[in-house]
């Protein structure tokens, strides 16, 4: 069974810093792409940023530049280093995995880290 666990979320002042960290365990199959997704409350959850198995990356506009995703393939842990952070940036924060295995692509998710920022 695929688990995800995430780490690092909490309280910080607008203009400070968080590093999320998602580790993935359990899996038989490949793991492609990897992402954080965040909803706020009353709103739907949107894409911040996405990264594929070789590197490449996505950004959601509101974070370019501020948010910078990493992924460590040997450790199955993707990353994502928050900067600049508004208080808009007040969300759950939710891990996103996807795995090839026996023909399929799967998505799992995390359990979600709170991220609130103050003004």
């Amino acid at each position: 069974q695929v688990e995800l666990v995430e780490s690092g979320g909490g309280l910080v002042q607008a203009g400070g810093s968080l590093r999320l960290s998602c580790a993935a365990s359990g899996s038989r199959g490949s793991i492609n792409d990897m992402g954080w997704y965040r909803q706020a409350p009353g709103k739907q959850r949107d894409m911040v940023a996405s990264i594929t198995s070789a590197g490449s990356t996505n950004y959601a506009d509101s974070v370019k530049g501020r948010f910078t995703i990493s992924r460590d393939n040997a450790k199955n842990t993707v990353y994502l280093q928050m900067n600049s952070l508004k208080p808009e940036d007040t969300a759950v924060y939710y891990c996103n995995v996807l795995i090839y295995s026996r023909g399929w692509l799967n998505a799992y998710w995390g359990q979600g880290t709170q991220v609130t920022v103050s003004s």
